[in-house]
């Protein structure tokens, strides 16, 4: 019952975000096509639910001569491809702001798990043993607010079926609002590198329904 409440809260709040935030995505817009040569979006190949494929949507803030479908953590030196305003992006969580399309047509959630590139097989593997692929993906959710790129796999997986078993309207709210504390704190930020972080929230916070 409550997943049809979920996807009627996303419609409307995703609705209302695209509208209410068009000027700031024009001056993203603008911002992207004045430093760096490409495309404003960058769309890549991800696994929603049931594990099926969508491109979901970014604001671009890497050069276009970066590998694709590579993870910002396995890539060498990740700076020398990201542009200084997708630095800025980044850190501020700005890019992800497109992904509000993905959510307004059903390919995402706000929150819930956030999705695995097409060819990240251990993580994919390791969310089945925890239903965690049978959900919509979020644009932000449980294991983000508790580690984000600091989690190696095994904790991410094992704090996104924390969520399943708990999905609730109350934790929902908590995750969006930890969220925004989050990004303005610029929390579990790692370029270039994850898993750092091996003891999380799940043990030294509980969620109560």
């Amino acid at each position: 019952m409550y997943m049809k409440i979920k996807r009627l809260i996303d419609i409307i709040f995703s609705l209302i975000g695209l509208i209410v935030l068009s000027p700031i995505f024009l001056i993203l817009i603008i911002a992207i096509k004045l430093e760096s040569e490409g495309p404003v979006l960058f769309k890549q190949k991800r696994v929603g639910i049931n594990k099926t494929h969508f491109n979901i949507l970014k604001f671009r803030t890497m050069r276009i001569d970066t590998p694709k479908d590579t993870p910002t953590h396995l890539l060498g030196n990740p700076e020398q491809y990201i542009t200084k305003m997708g630095k800025f992006f980044r850190k501020t969580s700005l890019d992800e702001l497109p992904q509000i399309w993905n959510i307004f047509v059903g390919q995402m959630s706000i929150i819930g798990p956030r999705p695995a590139l097409w060819n990240q097989d251990d993580l994919i593997t390791e969310r089945d043993r925890y239903g965690a692929n049978d959900v919509p993906p979020g644009l932000t959710g449980w294991a983000q607010i508790n580690g984000r790129d600091e989690l190696p796999i095994e904790i991410k997986a094992k704090l996104d079926g924390e969520y399943v078993e708990k999905i609730s309207l109350w934790m929902d709210i908590k995750c969006f609002f930890v969220t925004i504390v989050s990004v303005l704190r610029s929390d579990g930020i790692v370029e270039g590198g994850t898993g750092s972080k091996k003891e999380v929230a799940s043990t030294k916070e509980s969620v109560t329904k």
